[in-house]
C-alpha cells in the first residue's frame, strides 16, 4: 500500500477556483465511499477548509489497475493516481479538467508526510502559524474513523504529523502571537474604523473562526455583536459567550440596516447578502458605510457588494495580506518547526521499516514453524514404526536444515548469475557469516 495526496491551496489557485472545489460537511462521507469504490482504497480523508480542498489516498494499484482501465504499463503509480483523481473531481464539482490541472499539486508517499506535518503544523497556512487548521485536520480524519476508512498507513501518517504538530507548538514560538485570519480581520477593521467601541457588528454563522473574531472584537471593546445562524439555538449559545444578541439567518436584511461591519463564515454553498439587501441596506443608513469582511469559502457575500460606493468587501485572500508584526515574529519560528517536521518525517519512515522488519520476520518464524510441525510429524511417524532414534533424529535435523537453507541456497544462485555482489555482502551480514 502507498499514500498519495492530491489538493489545492491559497498559494496555487484563488477563491474563486478554490469555492469551487469545497466540500460540504454533509457529503464528505458519500464522497469518501466514492473513492474508496474508485481506487480500491483502504484508506481515504478529505481536508477541506476556505484555504485548501486535499485529498488523502491509501490504496494499491496492482491490485487495482485492471479494473479501472490502466493501459500504459509505464505510466506511474502517481500520474495513474492524478489522472482518475482529476476526471474524479471534475465530475463532483461540475468543473474543467484543465481549470483543476492548472492549480492541483500531487504526490505520494515521504513527499505526502512531510506536506501533512507542515500543514497541521501550520507551516503552509495562509497566515504562518495559525493554529485554527490542527482541530479542522483531526475533525477530516474522525470522519474517516468514522466510516473505518482511515487505513494502516495513512493512519499512521496522520497520527505522527499530529504529535509533531504538538511538538511545534510546544517547542518553538510558532504560535506565540495572536495571529490568525479571525485576528487579521479585526486589525483590518481597526485600520478601516478609527474606534470600533462605538461600532455594532454583524456576524454571519456560528462557526470556531466567528468565536475567535468575537472573542477578539470584545477585547476590542465593540459597543454590539450579534450572531446570526441558521439554527438560532447554535446562535444563542455562541451569542451567550460573549454578552451578545441572535437572530435568524431570515433577519439579515433587516439586521443589515444597523451592522457597521459584517463578518461572514458559513458553509452555505450559495451567497447569503445579495447586492440588492445590500442598497437597501444603505438606504436606510443614509449611505453611512458597511465593511464585509466575507471569510467563508465558498463566499457568502456575492462580489458585485464590492462595486457599491459605501460598501468595503474583503474576502479571506484580501484578508491574508493584513499581517501585523506577530508573523514576522514567527518567522525564524518556522525554521525551528521545519527541522521538528523532517525530523518527524525521518521517524514516521525509521518506524516504517521497523515495522517491515518485523513483519518479514514474523513470516519467516512461520514458515521456519510449519517447516518444523512437519518434519516432526514425518519423525514421529518414523518412531512408531520402530525406527531407530538416532536415525531418525539425524534426518530430522538434516531434513529441517535442508528445507530452511533451500530458498536462500536457490536466490544466491539468482544473484550470483545476475553479478550482485551487494546481494552476498547483505546475505553476510544478515546471517553473521565470517568469511576472513
Amino acid at each position: 500500500m502507498a499514500i498519495f495526496l492530491i489538493g489545492i491551496n491559497h498559494t496555487t489557485a484563488g477563491i474563486s477556483v478554490r469555492e469551487k472545489v469545497v466540500f460540504a460537511p454533509e457529503l464528505v462521507k458519500s464522497a469518501l465511499r466514492e473513492i474508496e469504490l474508485l481506487l480500491s482504497a483502504e484508506g481515504a480523508v478529505i481536508l477541506s477548509t476556505c484555504n485548501r480542498t486535499e485529498v488523502y489516498v491509501e490504496c494499491a494499484f496492482q491490485l487495482a489497475g485492471t479494473s479501472l482501465g490502466r493501459t500504459e504499463a509505464e505510466e506511474s503509480d502517481l500520474d495513474y493516481f492524478k489522472a482518475v483523481m482529476l476526471k474524479w473531481l471534475s465530475e463532483v464539482h461540475h468543473i474543467e479538467q484543465d481549470e483543476l490541472l492548472s492549480c492541483c499539486y500531487s504526490s505520494e508517499g515521504r513527499e505526502v508526510v512531510e506536506h501533512l506535518m507542515r500543514v497541521a503544523s501550520g507551516l503552509d497556512s495562509m497566515i504562518l502559524g495559525e493554529p485554527q487548521i490542527f482541530g479542522q485536520i483531526k475533525s477530516a480524519f474522525a470522519v474517516s474513523q468514522e466510516e473505518n476508512l482511515t487505513g494502516s498507513g495513512l493512519g499512521r501518517a496522520f497520527r505522527d504529523a499530529f504529535f509533531i504538530a504538538k511538538k511545534v507548538r510546544t517547542e518553538t514560538a510558532i504560535g506565540k502571537n495572536p495571529v490568525s485570519i479571525a485576528y487579521a480581520a479585526v486589525t483590518l477593521s481597526e485600520r478601516i474604523f478609527s474606534n470600533l467601541n462605538v461600532l455594532s457588528v454583524l456576524l454571519l454563522g456560528a462557526s470556531r473562526t466567528n468565536d475567535l473574531v468575537m472573542q477578539h472584537l470584545s477585547q476590542k471593546g465593540v459597543a454590539k455583536l450579534t450572531v446570526a445562524n441558521r439554527t438560532l439555538e447554535n446562535a444563542e449559545q455562541l451569542a451567550k459567550q460573549h454578552n451578545a444578541s441572535s437572530v435568524l439567518l431570515s433577519e439579515v436584511p433587516s439586521a443589515l440596516e444597523s451592522a457597521d461591519i459584517v463578518v461572514t463564515s458559513t458553509n452555505s454553498q450559495l451567497p447569503l447578502i445579495g447586492k440588492g439587501i445590500v442598497e437597501r441596506a444603505l438606504r436606510v443608513r443614509k449611505h453611512r458605510p458597511i465593511l464585509f469582511l466575507d471569510l467563508a469559502v465558498p463566499r457568502d457575500v456575492e462580489e458585485e457588494v464590492g462595486d457599491i460606493a459605501d460598501a468595503y468587501l474583503y474576502t479571506i485572500d484580501d484578508i491574508s495580506a493584513v499581517v501585523n508584526d506577530g508573523v514576522r515574529s514567527r518567522v525564524d519560528a518556522a525554521v525551528e518547526a521545519q527541522e521538528i517536521v523532517a525530523q518527524g518525517v525521518d521517524h514516521h519512515f525509521r518506524a516504517l521499516r521497523s515495522l517491515n522488519a518485523v513483519e518479514t520476520l514474523r513470516a519467516y518464524r512461520k514458515k521456519a514453524s510449519v517447516i518444523q510441525e512437519k518434519e516432526l510429524e514425518k519423525a514421529f511417524k518414523a518412531l512408531e514404526k520402530g525406527e531407530l532414534a538416532e536415525e531418525v533424529m539425524v534426518a530430522l535435523a538434516r531434513s529441517i536444515t535442508n528445507k530452511l537453507t533451500h530458498e536462500p541456497s536457490v536466490q544466491l544462485k539468482k544473484f550470483s548469475e545476475q553479478g550482485r555482489q551487494e546481494a552476498f555482502d547483505l546475505t553476510t551480514e544478515l546471517l553473521g557469516l565470517d568469511q576472513k
